[in-house]
Protein backbone atom coordinates (compact mmCIF):
# COMPACT_ATOMS: atom_id res chain seq x y z
CA UNK A 1 0.00 0.00 0.00
CA UNK A 2 1.27 3.89 -1.12
CA UNK A 3 2.71 5.99 1.34
CA UNK A 4 -0.10 8.30 3.47
CA UNK A 5 -0.78 11.73 1.61
CA UNK A 6 -0.74 13.13 5.25
CA UNK A 7 2.62 14.46 6.65
CA UNK A 8 3.61 15.78 10.15
CA UNK A 9 4.95 18.84 11.18
CA UNK A 10 6.07 17.34 14.66
CA UNK A 11 8.37 14.76 15.33
CA UNK A 12 6.96 12.06 17.17
CA UNK A 13 10.68 10.87 18.79
CA UNK A 14 11.66 14.10 20.03
CA UNK A 15 11.83 15.22 23.72
CA UNK A 16 9.49 18.07 24.68
CA UNK A 17 6.63 20.08 23.48
CA UNK A 18 5.68 20.49 19.68
CA UNK A 19 2.05 21.88 18.71
CA UNK A 20 1.66 21.61 15.45
CA UNK A 21 -0.71 20.01 12.37
CA UNK A 22 -1.18 16.99 10.43
CA UNK A 23 -1.00 18.33 6.84
CA UNK A 24 -3.67 16.79 4.52
CA UNK A 25 -3.12 17.83 0.66
CA UNK A 26 -6.93 19.18 0.00
CA UNK A 27 -6.80 20.88 -3.91
CA UNK A 28 -10.12 23.06 -3.77
CA UNK A 29 -11.57 26.29 -5.83
CA UNK A 30 -10.60 28.72 -3.04
CA UNK A 31 -6.93 26.84 -2.92
CA UNK A 32 -5.75 25.09 -5.70
CA UNK A 33 -2.96 23.72 -3.83
CA UNK A 34 -4.03 24.05 -0.50
CA UNK A 35 -4.12 21.51 2.72
CA UNK A 36 -6.30 20.49 5.40
CA UNK A 37 -4.59 21.01 8.68
CA UNK A 38 -5.18 19.27 11.61
CA UNK A 39 -3.96 20.63 14.90
CA UNK A 40 -1.45 18.22 16.94
CA UNK A 41 0.54 18.10 19.65
CA UNK A 42 3.32 15.98 21.28
CA UNK A 43 4.62 15.91 24.91
CA UNK A 44 7.69 13.33 25.29
CA UNK A 45 9.80 12.56 28.10
CA UNK A 46 12.26 10.32 27.32
CA UNK A 47 11.29 6.98 27.71
CA UNK A 48 7.96 4.99 28.43
CA UNK A 49 4.23 4.86 27.65
CA UNK A 50 2.59 6.50 24.50
CA UNK A 51 -0.98 7.58 24.88
CA UNK A 52 -3.22 8.98 21.93
CA UNK A 53 -6.06 10.59 22.62
CA UNK A 54 -8.39 11.78 20.38
CA UNK A 55 -11.57 13.87 20.41
CA UNK A 56 -13.82 15.27 17.36
CA UNK A 57 -14.02 12.42 15.87
CA UNK A 58 -17.31 13.64 15.06
CA UNK A 59 -17.42 17.18 14.83
CA UNK A 60 -20.37 18.48 17.14
CA UNK A 61 -19.09 16.23 19.88
CA UNK A 62 -17.27 18.94 22.44
CA UNK A 63 -16.58 16.94 26.00
CA UNK A 64 -13.30 15.69 24.37
CA UNK A 65 -12.65 18.48 22.25
CA UNK A 66 -12.57 21.27 25.00
CA UNK A 67 -10.83 19.22 27.32
CA UNK A 68 -7.77 18.12 24.72
CA UNK A 69 -7.46 21.40 24.07
CA UNK A 70 -6.84 22.87 27.94
CA UNK A 71 -4.80 19.85 27.80
CA UNK A 72 -2.60 20.27 24.72
CA UNK A 73 -2.12 24.00 26.36
CA UNK A 74 -1.11 22.82 30.09
CA UNK A 75 0.98 19.74 29.94
CA UNK A 76 4.78 19.94 30.19
CA UNK A 77 7.29 17.08 29.05
CA UNK A 78 8.79 17.51 33.06
CA UNK A 79 4.75 16.45 34.09
CA UNK A 80 5.34 12.77 32.38
CA UNK A 81 7.36 10.09 31.55
CA UNK A 82 7.02 9.04 28.13
CA UNK A 83 4.89 10.34 25.35
CA UNK A 84 1.88 11.64 24.71
CA UNK A 85 -0.19 12.34 21.29
CA UNK A 86 -3.17 14.57 20.86
CA UNK A 87 -5.42 15.29 18.31
CA UNK A 88 -8.49 17.26 19.57
CA UNK A 89 -10.41 17.08 16.40
CA UNK A 90 -9.49 14.28 14.86
CA UNK A 91 -12.41 14.93 11.91
CA UNK A 92 -10.87 18.76 11.28
CA UNK A 93 -13.74 19.61 8.55
CA UNK A 94 -16.21 18.41 10.67
CA UNK A 95 -15.39 20.06 14.37
CA UNK A 96 -15.22 23.51 12.32
CA UNK A 97 -18.63 22.97 10.80
CA UNK A 98 -19.97 21.57 13.95
CA UNK A 99 -21.52 18.67 12.26
CA UNK A 100 -21.32 14.72 12.93
CA UNK A 101 -19.97 14.24 9.28
CA UNK A 102 -17.09 16.26 7.33
CA UNK A 103 -18.87 19.24 5.39
CA UNK A 104 -16.13 17.98 2.43
CA UNK A 105 -17.06 14.66 1.79
CA UNK A 106 -19.80 13.93 4.21
CA UNK A 107 -17.69 11.51 5.64
CA UNK A 108 -18.43 9.90 9.15
CA UNK A 109 -14.46 9.16 10.04
CA UNK A 110 -15.90 6.41 12.91
CA UNK A 111 -17.45 5.01 9.72
CA UNK A 112 -14.05 4.86 7.47
CA UNK A 113 -11.75 2.75 9.27
CA UNK A 114 -9.68 1.18 8.63
CA UNK A 115 -9.11 3.84 5.48
CA UNK A 116 -7.51 3.98 2.64
CA UNK A 117 -4.39 6.68 1.20
CA UNK A 118 -6.36 7.05 -1.91
CA UNK A 119 -10.15 7.18 -0.77
CA UNK A 120 -11.57 10.13 0.37
CA UNK A 121 -10.83 12.53 2.39
CA UNK A 122 -11.83 11.35 5.62
CA UNK A 123 -10.61 7.65 4.56
CA UNK A 124 -6.95 9.40 3.89
CA UNK A 125 -7.53 10.71 7.66
CA UNK A 126 -8.66 7.05 8.81
CA UNK A 127 -5.81 5.34 7.09
CA UNK A 128 -3.46 8.31 8.60
CA UNK A 129 -4.22 7.00 12.33
CA UNK A 130 -4.63 3.36 11.30
CA UNK A 131 -1.19 2.65 9.66
CA UNK A 132 0.94 5.74 11.19
CA UNK A 133 -0.65 6.60 14.66
CA UNK A 134 -2.08 4.12 16.34
CA UNK A 135 0.85 1.49 15.94
CA UNK A 136 3.01 4.65 17.83
CA UNK A 137 0.89 3.89 20.70
CA UNK A 138 0.86 1.65 23.79
CA UNK A 139 -3.40 3.26 24.80
CA UNK A 140 -5.75 5.20 22.56
CA UNK A 141 -8.13 7.41 24.49
CA UNK A 142 -10.99 8.72 22.22
CA UNK A 143 -13.78 11.01 24.07
CA UNK A 144 -16.92 11.11 22.76
CA UNK A 145 -20.57 12.34 23.68
CA UNK A 146 -24.15 11.88 22.07
CA UNK A 147 -23.02 15.78 20.00
CA UNK A 148 -26.76 16.95 18.41
CA UNK A 149 -28.79 14.17 18.00
CA UNK A 150 -28.61 12.25 21.47
CA UNK A 151 -28.49 12.77 25.70
CA UNK A 152 -26.49 10.12 27.04
CA UNK A 153 -25.85 9.29 30.87
CA UNK A 154 -21.88 10.10 31.16
CA UNK A 155 -20.41 6.45 30.88
CA UNK A 156 -16.62 4.82 29.91
CA UNK A 157 -16.69 1.83 27.61
CA UNK A 158 -14.74 -1.00 26.23
CA UNK A 159 -15.81 -4.34 24.38
CA UNK A 160 -16.17 -7.71 25.10
CA UNK A 161 -12.79 -9.29 22.77
CA UNK A 162 -11.84 -12.53 21.72
CA UNK A 163 -8.35 -11.85 23.34
CA UNK A 164 -9.10 -12.00 27.31
CA UNK A 165 -5.61 -10.17 28.24
CA UNK A 166 -6.36 -7.29 26.38
CA UNK A 167 -10.06 -7.16 26.93
CA UNK A 168 -8.40 -7.46 31.08
CA UNK A 169 -6.31 -3.95 30.26
CA UNK A 170 -9.16 -2.33 28.24
CA UNK A 171 -11.35 -2.89 31.18
CA UNK A 172 -9.20 -2.14 33.73
CA UNK A 173 -8.67 1.51 31.80
CA UNK A 174 -12.32 2.19 31.16
CA UNK A 175 -12.50 1.85 34.87
CA UNK A 176 -9.84 4.24 35.66
CA UNK A 177 -11.57 6.90 33.90
CA UNK A 178 -13.67 7.45 36.70
CA UNK A 179 -17.16 8.17 34.85
CA UNK A 180 -20.35 7.22 36.99
CA UNK A 181 -21.03 4.25 34.97
CA UNK A 182 -18.80 1.71 32.91
CA UNK A 183 -19.90 -0.06 29.96
CA UNK A 184 -19.22 -3.12 28.22
CA UNK A 185 -20.79 -1.92 24.67
CA UNK A 186 -21.86 -3.87 21.71
CA UNK A 187 -21.45 -1.31 18.54
CA UNK A 188 -23.38 -0.78 15.44
CA UNK A 189 -21.45 -0.88 12.96
CA UNK A 190 -18.71 -2.27 14.27
CA UNK A 191 -16.13 -3.50 11.28
CA UNK A 192 -15.29 0.09 10.02
CA UNK A 193 -14.87 2.07 13.86
CA UNK A 194 -11.41 3.39 14.94
CA UNK A 195 -12.52 1.29 17.98
CA UNK A 196 -11.68 -2.40 16.10
CA UNK A 197 -8.66 -0.92 14.23
CA UNK A 198 -6.88 -0.29 17.34
CA UNK A 199 -8.18 -3.58 19.42
CA UNK A 200 -6.90 -5.53 16.10
CA UNK A 201 -3.25 -3.74 16.55
CA UNK A 202 -3.49 -5.11 20.31
CA UNK A 203 -3.52 -1.73 21.92
CA UNK A 204 -5.84 -0.69 24.49
CA UNK A 205 -8.55 0.76 23.62
CA UNK A 206 -10.98 3.35 25.69
CA UNK A 207 -14.02 4.98 24.84
CA UNK A 208 -16.23 7.63 26.30
CA UNK A 209 -19.93 8.85 26.05
CA UNK A 210 -20.23 12.28 28.24
CA UNK A 211 -23.79 13.74 27.66
CA UNK A 212 -24.93 14.95 24.34
CA UNK A 213 -27.24 17.87 23.16
CA UNK A 214 -24.66 19.82 20.82
CA UNK A 215 -23.22 21.53 23.86
CA UNK A 216 -21.23 20.89 26.91
CA UNK A 217 -21.65 21.05 30.78
CA UNK A 218 -19.25 22.45 33.44
CA UNK A 219 -19.80 18.77 34.68
CA UNK A 220 -18.62 17.56 31.48
CA UNK A 221 -16.24 19.06 30.78
CA UNK A 222 -14.45 18.59 34.05
CA UNK A 223 -15.06 14.74 34.06
CA UNK A 224 -13.06 14.29 30.59
CA UNK A 225 -10.21 16.52 32.25
CA UNK A 226 -10.18 14.18 34.89
CA UNK A 227 -10.53 11.11 33.38
CA UNK A 228 -7.63 11.92 31.04
CA UNK A 229 -5.50 12.91 33.97
CA UNK A 230 -6.94 9.49 35.10
CA UNK A 231 -6.27 7.34 32.07
CA UNK A 232 -2.67 8.81 31.86
CA UNK A 233 -1.76 8.39 35.49
CA UNK A 234 -3.51 4.72 35.19
CA UNK A 235 -0.80 4.17 32.20
CA UNK A 236 1.76 5.57 34.51
CA UNK A 237 2.53 8.34 31.97
CA UNK A 238 1.65 10.99 34.68
CA UNK A 239 2.21 10.54 38.61
CA UNK A 240 0.25 9.13 41.24
CA UNK A 241 -2.55 7.13 41.49
CA UNK A 242 -6.17 7.73 39.18
CA UNK A 243 -8.72 9.47 41.43
CA UNK A 244 -11.33 7.19 40.84
CA UNK A 245 -14.59 7.50 42.18
CA UNK A 246 -17.90 4.99 42.62
CA UNK A 247 -18.84 3.56 38.84
CA UNK A 248 -21.95 1.21 38.05
CA UNK A 249 -20.72 -1.44 35.96
CA UNK A 250 -23.66 -1.74 32.95
CA UNK A 251 -23.92 -3.63 29.21
CA UNK A 252 -25.34 -2.88 26.06
CA UNK A 253 -25.26 -6.41 25.11
CA UNK A 254 -26.06 -6.33 21.25
CA UNK A 255 -28.13 -4.48 19.11
CA UNK A 256 -31.38 -5.23 19.68
CA UNK A 257 -30.92 -2.63 22.50
CA UNK A 258 -30.50 0.25 20.33
CA UNK A 259 -34.31 1.39 19.65
CA UNK A 260 -35.34 2.13 16.09
CA UNK A 261 -38.42 3.78 15.23
CA UNK A 262 -40.71 2.99 12.23
CA UNK A 263 -42.54 6.32 12.28
CA UNK A 264 -41.90 9.82 11.69
CA UNK A 265 -43.29 12.36 13.67
CA UNK A 266 -42.79 13.81 17.15
CA UNK A 267 -40.94 11.85 19.57
CA UNK A 268 -43.04 12.00 23.30
CA UNK A 269 -40.51 9.49 25.93
CA UNK A 270 -41.97 8.14 29.22
CA UNK A 271 -39.37 7.91 30.98
CA UNK A 272 -36.18 10.03 31.95
CA UNK A 273 -32.94 9.47 31.02
CA UNK A 274 -31.36 7.22 33.51
CA UNK A 275 -34.58 5.71 34.77
CA UNK A 276 -35.37 1.71 34.75
CA UNK A 277 -37.74 0.41 32.51
CA UNK A 278 -39.74 -3.29 32.59
CA UNK A 279 -40.38 -4.93 29.58
CA UNK A 280 -43.19 -4.01 28.05
CA UNK A 281 -43.61 -0.97 29.47
CA UNK A 282 -44.39 2.33 27.11
CA UNK A 283 -41.28 3.95 26.74
CA UNK A 284 -41.90 6.38 24.09
CA UNK A 285 -44.88 7.49 21.71
CA UNK A 286 -45.08 9.08 18.31
CA UNK A 287 -47.32 11.20 17.00
CA UNK A 288 -48.40 12.00 13.33
CA UNK A 289 -47.09 15.75 12.24
CA UNK A 290 -49.31 15.36 9.00
CA UNK A 291 -52.95 15.24 10.81
CA UNK A 292 -54.60 15.79 13.87
CA UNK A 293 -57.01 12.90 15.50
CA UNK A 294 -54.64 9.83 15.00
CA UNK A 295 -53.60 7.71 17.78
CA UNK A 296 -49.98 8.13 18.61
CA UNK A 297 -47.62 4.61 17.82
CA UNK A 298 -46.64 3.47 21.08
CA UNK A 299 -42.90 1.64 21.57
CA UNK A 300 -42.22 -0.84 24.64
CA UNK A 301 -39.45 -1.74 26.11
CA UNK A 302 -38.61 -4.82 24.78
CA UNK A 303 -36.71 -5.78 27.90
CA UNK A 304 -35.39 -4.52 31.47
CA UNK A 305 -32.96 -2.58 31.88
CA UNK A 306 -32.14 0.83 32.30
CA UNK A 307 -32.80 4.15 29.37
CA UNK A 308 -28.90 5.44 29.28
CA UNK A 309 -29.32 7.02 25.88
CA UNK A 310 -32.11 8.79 24.18
CA UNK A 311 -32.77 10.97 21.07
CA UNK A 312 -32.25 14.47 21.59
CA UNK A 313 -34.20 16.51 19.07
CA UNK A 314 -38.11 15.76 19.17
CA UNK A 315 -38.92 15.61 16.13
CA UNK A 316 -38.29 11.99 14.60
CA UNK A 317 -37.76 10.31 11.30
CA UNK A 318 -37.98 6.72 10.58
CA UNK A 319 -34.77 4.42 11.28
CA UNK A 320 -33.78 7.28 14.22
CA UNK A 321 -32.57 5.61 17.45
CA UNK A 322 -34.92 6.85 20.16
CA UNK A 323 -33.63 4.77 22.73
CA UNK A 324 -30.50 3.02 24.01
CA UNK A 325 -30.89 0.12 26.96
CA UNK A 326 -28.71 -1.06 29.44
CA UNK A 327 -28.22 -4.19 31.33
CA UNK A 328 -26.68 -3.84 34.73
CA UNK A 329 -23.61 -6.44 35.35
Amino acid sequence: MQDSPITATVDFHRDGVQHGFLKLPHSHDDSAWGSLMIPITVVRNGDGPTALLTGGNHGDEYEGITALLKLAGRLRAEDIRGRVIIVPMMNHPAVLNGTRTSPLDKGNLNRAFPGSPTGSLTQRIADYFTRYLVPLCDLALDIHSGGRTLDLLPFAATHRLADADLARRCLEGARAFGAPNTLLMAELEGDALYDTVVEAQGKVFISTELGGGGTTTPETVALAEQGVDNVLRWAGILPGEPRMSPTRMLEIPDSAHYLQSEHAGLLEFAVNLGEPVKAGAVMARVYSMERTGAEPAEYRAPVDGLLIGRRHPAKVAMGDTFAVLAVPL
